[in-house]
């Protein structure tokens, strides 16, 4: 949730349950069928305020013109790790599991390109799913989407030149993967070369049933759990053949999208515009997840001031029906009975302030622990929570799970204090420090927390200089290239991240975030954070044997990670959003941050153009 990276995108964004609440609902079901494997009582991912705007009868075709701030990181399901990126494969890629959305069931994984559940075996390892017949690539021919091509799109996700950022959460659960994913990395980047290492090596965990094609077989080191959640994820999503003449992740591959959804690309410029039209290949009858009201949806990604898209929201303009992320905190007080704004619950902890571990300026003083620590008591995240709309709409978070996820345990190890933050800074030789930190000036919430960040830190003796960055390159070009962290371009920034699935989902925060022996782009530990203490009891974790000895553990590598100072969290926060009264069954999709652009509908006198 992205990629979103599948880190969610460091403004105030998601939610807990009940802080505005009105009702809830939703589940953190942990299988495909909604059913929480621990058995736990968890807090629901629901809403806080949701308006009435449900009700009618749908009415399809006309253009759904969607604003935005930026482009996604990738148009590719295989490899894209950013919400926003989700969001855009949506209408063009099918899973083979999917987050429907419809009101209260929007964490039940579903059947979408599979025929049921998961058929597993009774020792837990061995998992197969059947492809629905009729779906079909919109290639010329038209032609069945098959089990080898999800075999080929998860291969894809370990390729050398764009890998999926969470490999972690199951690179060591498919058997034999992480040694074709270790083998791969050697491998020239280039498309024929790429498409050469897939076609002479095989993942003795992922086959196509001899008996049947459209039969995917998963088999695994372990029993786990959460695997069939995980089946939800975009990157278990089938590749067209033809894509593989193409480099993962890149331009040119963005251009050449083949498409399994109700839509396809009719143009692409990236960081401008996107126009998705429909897919005459595409079967309703096959797709239980998407309606695909709308004719068109055309998405403007050139909207650099958020509050100007809210504006035309609210004049009724038919070029603004949806605008990503364009409610900032600030708006909610004069919207808050206005029936537009809906405000969202999701699991996340979002933003949290990343120390690059890596650094090589003020003599490497964040690769010290009592560094990192010393700053950690020095941010005051009552402030941060202030510019963020108030612990009504960003409830604090000081640690690394939140409390909808399974191990989470509530504590704080850094209270602000600057004077301990001083003479920690002191005893650590780190007086007179200047730290760059790297953030999205697109972001009203962002800017506003440097300048906070900027102020609490200085009050401590620690100068911190600004480096701005745009939205398609704060990941692209800094948070997800090592060498950016390791020469020292930033030293702190924000980012803020969700889990892959739901439920027993601490495994996606830890082994993506804190595994400091996988680098970005094959993770998300963007600050390069790596220590032992916590590497092996993430090990220990993820080996656990039963959902209760592992809740027990990840309780423990929580404490390890905030003991080492590992990043220092914020908020779990509500999400506001906004639509026009002509745009219908707006219901809020965690795993999108958003709504859901394939299902919502036009009043038939504005449907635009």
């Amino acid at each position: 949730m992205q990629t979103r990276s599948r880190g969610v995108t460091a403004i105030a964004g998601l939610a807990v349950c009940g802080v505005l609440a009105t009702a809830c609902g939703g589940s953190s079901g942990g299988t495909p069928n909604g059913n929480n494997s621990s058995g736990a009582e968890k807090p629901n991912v629901g809403f806080q305020k949701l308006s009435d705007n449900n009700s009618g009868t749908p009415v399809k075709g006309g253009t759904l013109n969607v604003l935005s701030s930026g482009d996604t990181d990738f148009l590719d399901p295989n490899v894209t790790y950013y919400s926003f990126g989700y969001q855009m494969v949506r209408p063009i890629s099918r899973g083979l599991y999917a987050y429907p959305a419809v009101q209260g069931k929007q964490t039940e994984a579903t059947a979408d390109l599979a025929t049921a559940d998961p058929e597993i075996s009774s020792d837990g390892k061995t998992y197969r799913i059947t492809i629905k017949d009729g779906v079909f690539w919109n290639t010329s021919p038209k032609r069945q989407v098959s089990a080898d091509d999800v075999v080929r799109g998860v291969k894809t996700a370990c390729n050398p030149a764009q890998p999926f950022g969470g490999l972690p959460d199951f690179d060591f659960l498919i058997e034999g993967y992480q040694a074709f994913c270790d083998k791969f990395t050697n491998v020239k980047t280039t498309p024929d070369a790429i498409k050469a290492y897939m076609a002479d090596n095989d993942v003795s965990g992922i086959s196509v049933d001899p008996s049947n094609p459209q039969t995917v077989i998963f088999k695994l080191t372990q029993p786990a759990s959460f695997f069939s959640s995980m089946l939800a994820l975009p990157t278990f999503s089938p590749r067209a053949k033809e894509m593989e003449d193409y480099l993962p992740g890149s331009a040119q591959e963005a251009q050449h999208v083949v498409s399994d959804g109700p839509y396809q690309v009719e143009s692409y410029q990236p960081g401008k515009q996107i126009t998705f039209t429909r897919n005459a290949a595409w079967d309703s009858a096959t797709d239980p997840i998407r309606k695909a009201y709308a004719d068109k949806i055309t998405v403007n990604m050139t909207v650099t001031d958020r509050s100007v898209g809210l504006k035309q929201q609210q004049a009724g303009s038919v070029s603004a029906d949806l605008c990503e992320l364009c409610v900032s905190p600030t708006d909610v007080p004069g919207l808050i009975n206005d029936p537009g704004l809906s405000i969202q619950s999701e699991v996340a902890s979002n933003p949290y302030v990343l120390f690059n571990t890596q650094s090589p300026n003020n003599n490497g003083a964040l690769g010290k622990v009592e560094v990192r620590k010393a700053l950690s008591y020095g941010l005051n995240r009552a402030h941060l929570t202030q510019v963020a709309g108030g612990e009504r709409l960003s409830p604090p978070l000081t640690h690394v799970l939140p409390a909808q996820i399974n191990g989470s345990e509530d504590f704080d190890l850094y209270p602000n204090s600057p004077t301990k933050a001083k003479d920690m800074l002191s005893t650590a030789g780190a007086d007179n420090m200047t730290l760059k930190f790297l953030y999205r000036p697109s972001s009203q919430t962002s800017k506003k927390m440097f300048q906070v960040i900027q102020q609490d830190l200085g009050d401590i003796g620690v100068k911190v200089t600004g480096v701005p960055a745009q939205d398609a390159d704060f990941y692209t070009k800094y948070l997800q290239k090592p060498d950016s962290a390791k020469k020292g371009q930033w030293d702190l920034s924000l980012a803020g991240w969700g889990p892959d699935w739901y439920g027993d989902a601490a495994l996606s925060f830890f082994s993506p975030l804190f595994d400091g022996r996988i680098l970005p782009p094959k993770s998300s530990d963007f600050g390069l954070f790596n220590d032992q203490k916590v590497n092996d009891c993430i090990d220990e974790a993820k080996n656990a044997k039963t959902t209760e000895e592992a809740n027990t553990l990840w309780a423990q590598c929580d404490h390890a990670v905030m003991d080492a100072a590992g990043f220092f969290p914020i908020t779990n926060p509500n999400e506001p959003l906004y639509h026009p009264p002509f745009v219908h069954n707006t219901v809020f999709s965690p795993v999108l941050q958003g709504y859901d652009w394939t299902n919502v509908w036009l009043d038939k006198d504005k449907q635009g153009g």
